[in-house]
């Protein structure tokens, strides 16, 4: 069965309303404030009261929804937090709840038949946004997409069974108090083998076609605006006409400043459109990754050619999380506990910014001044971040330590990059999350190897020096004391795992690795 779709009549880009498609139609909002979450909206306006609101913070999914997105390689569906995106970013989108997921005969969608059949659900009160997420698995695996090929449907319309890892990613942003995650798994397994349900992806595609504009979309409600370029030129013009303007991207941490603190963000200016910072492209020896490119985009190229860091990508935050977040937006933030910037130093990224005097190039350490202090003026931001592609002689890891594998903060995050010729090292990188009041290298320990053999004892007198290179703070996530043995337990892990003699296997020392 085929979920068939209504193509909407044209209409004006140029006007100041809010449009995307809901339910077979299209949905215009002219009276909402531009930090109006999608959920408050879904809820409170529309009484579309499927989406439930447990933590208003991105963290239990119980809000999630799937948004429809029109690209340069045609329409992605994505699940994301409604509780923390604000509704004018769905301008020119299309929405799904759980609501959408009834088929025209009554039925129930596969997902949510076998989460009946498998008892997946108790309370209830999560379960929408963990039908969500596994719809939003089910349209990968479906036939309909060009990345199905993992769990492609059979002749017989069935889908073949899924990866246990695959539905971990997946359900990675929901939390459950009552039931348990095995029957939902179980759920996971036996969607699959229902009669499938297909998802006509072109007929999105013509739906959202008319909603989509050339122009920067301004919208403007209470003495607020709200503006949303469509290119890079646009965005350099509005940013140097508003300089004290809020920059939003994934609002994966904006929106919290608005859901938790109350804050008033005055006017923004959303980067999700401007379509030269959606682009990523190798250049000169280099990776250079569009500020606007989502988390889950960016590592998944990223992994191409460092597959050290797909755990990172696996444990950074939830999957609805990543389909929203950016990197640039990460790196930007200039949190000393964000995940991305450690491995970015050591490997040596650049950051560009752009402003009205065109770009402006620098090692990614040297943006970071200060706690939340940045070397960027008031009409700059973030255009891209260039990440050398590996070399001869490099290794490299990335560790992060938190209480949670999934979904959970870092204590610490740690990485190395060392360059060995024969046995000696001829440079060595290291940069430490967690440990300082910005990302930050350890200069004196990289000094005290670089130049000498990769050898045990060596590496005894560096670690000794950290206790220098940081003085690391006590909080709610780890004391001082651990954060200080844990980071040289990592650089003696790294070691055994990059000696020249008998390196150790990621399966020996990694408990989270799978057979």
């Amino acid at each position: 069965m085929e979920i068939a779709l209504s193509t909407p009549a044209p209409h004006s880009t140029a006007d100041s309303v809010i449009r995307f498609y809901y339910r077979g139609e299209i949905h215009a909002v002219d009276q909402a404030a531009p930090t109006r979450t999608i959920l408050q909206h879904l809820r409170e306006d529309l009484h579309c009261t499927g989406s439930k609101e447990g933590c208003a913070e991105g963290d239990c999914g119980a809000c999630t929804v799937v948004i429809g997105e029109q690209g340069p390689e045609g329409v992605t569906l994505k699940s994301v937090n409604s509780c923390i995106q604000f509704l004018p970013t769905l301008d020119g989108k299309a929405l799904y709840t759980v609501e959408d997921l009834k088929q025209d005969s009554g039925a129930l969608h596969p997902v949510q038949q076998a989460m009946v059949e498998c008892h997946g659900s108790q309370c209830g009160f999560c379960t929408p946004g963990f039908v969500m997420s596994l719809w939003d698995l089910y349209l990968k695996h479906d036939g309909s997409h060009a990345s199905s090929s993992a769990a492609a449907c059979s002749s017989a319309g069935a889908c073949q069974p899924l990866q246990r890892k695959d539905i971990d990613i997946a359900l990675s942003g929901n939390l459950c108090r009552c039931t348990g995650y095995r029957p939902i798994i179980d759920a996971a397994r036996r969607m699959g083998e229902l009669p499938a349900v297909g998802f006509d992806r072109q007929a999105l595609q013509q739906a959202l076609q008319p909603l989509q504009r050339d122009d920067t979309f301004v919208y403007k409600h209470d003495g607020q605006t709200f503006y949303a370029p469509r290119t890079l030129a646009q965005l350099v013009e509005v940013r140097a006409a508003n300089p004290g303007a809020r920059i939003l991207a994934g609002s994966t941490d904006v929106g919290l400043w608005v859901t938790k603190q109350i804050r008033d963000l005055g006017d923004i200016i959303y980067l999700g459109q401007v379509s030269e910072l959606n682009a990523m492209a190798l250049r000169e020896g280099q990776l250079e990754i569009g500020a606007g490119v989502t988390l889950n985009d960016a590592y998944a190229e990223i992994c191409k050619h460092y597959p050290e860091l797909s755990e990172m990508w696996q444990r950074f935050a939830s999957l609805p999380i990543r389909n929203a977040g950016t990197l640039g937006g990460n790196v930007a933030n200039g949190s000393p506990i964000g995940d991305s910037p450690p491995w970015l130093i050591a490997l040596g990224a650049q950051v560009v910014l752009r402003g009205p005097a065109g770009q402006r190039v620098m090692p990614l350490e040297a943006l970071y001044l200060d706690y939340m202090k940045k070397d960027m003026q008031a009409d700059e931001l973030v255009e891209a971040v260039r990440i050398p592609l590996p070399h001869a002689g490099q290794r490299f890891r990335t560790y992060k330590l938190a209480k949670r594998f999934d979904q959970d903060i870092s204590a610490v995050c740690a990485a190395f990059s060392v360059t060995l010729d024969g046995g000696k090292i001829s440079d060595i990188r290291i940069a430490f999350g967690g440990m300082a009041a910005t990302p930050k290298r350890a200069a004196l320990t990289e000094a005290a190897l670089r130049g000498q053999v990769w050898s045990e004892s060596v590496l005894e007198n560096a670690v000794a020096l950290m206790t220098d290179d940081y003085k690391p703070l006590s909080d709610m996530r780890a004391s001082s004391e651990y954060r200080m043995k844990t980071s040289q337990n990592l650089l003696r892990r790294f070691w055994l795992e990059t000696r020249v003699d008998a390196p150790l296997r990621s399966d020996q020392v990694n408990p989270f690795v799978c057979a």
